[in-house]
């Protein structure tokens, strides 16, 4: 028998995308987030995989519960217009890691940095990192 492997629909990954994201960004973790939507744990890293789809009802929930308007989890869709980034792989690395917990947490921290020098500075440095991590070509 052949088993044929169905690939998530990127609608669904880009909605699970979007749901780990303000999970991660509301301190959540997914057995509190499935807590409050009735499902387990295991069905919210479905979601987020996009390998189970969100019903209605389910996303109404979520988005009640990390407080965000149902449009969040579909501003710029695949295949609709929308910011430029999101149709090339860096677009794609981007949102994976704005939707890490290192991302997030990074982000957060920088965004309370307010003077622009210091931020230069540190975009500055955030730069070399890479560039030597590059260079070493190891983690």
């Amino acid at each position: 028998m052949v088993q044929i492997l169905k690939t998530p629909n990127p609608i669904d990954v880009e909605v699970g995308r979007r749901l780990k994201m303000q999970r991660l960004a509301c301190g959540m973790t997914q057995t509190e987030l499935g807590n409050k939507i009735q499902v387990t744990f295991q069905q919210v890293q479905k979601y987020e995989r996009g390998t189970n789809r969100l019903g209605a009802s389910r996303l109404q929930a979520a988005a009640h519960v990390l407080a965000v308007p149902i449009s969040f989890f579909f501003e710029h869709s695949p295949g609709e217009p929308g910011p430029a980034f999101k149709s090339t792989a860096v677009g794609t690395d981007v949102m994976a890691f704005i939707s890490s917990s290192e991302g997030l947490a990074l982000n957060a921290a920088f965004g309370r940095v307010k003077k622009t020098e210091v931020r230069r500075r540190i975009v500055s440095l955030v730069e070399a990192i890479s560039f030597l991590s590059d260079v070493g070509g190891r983690d």
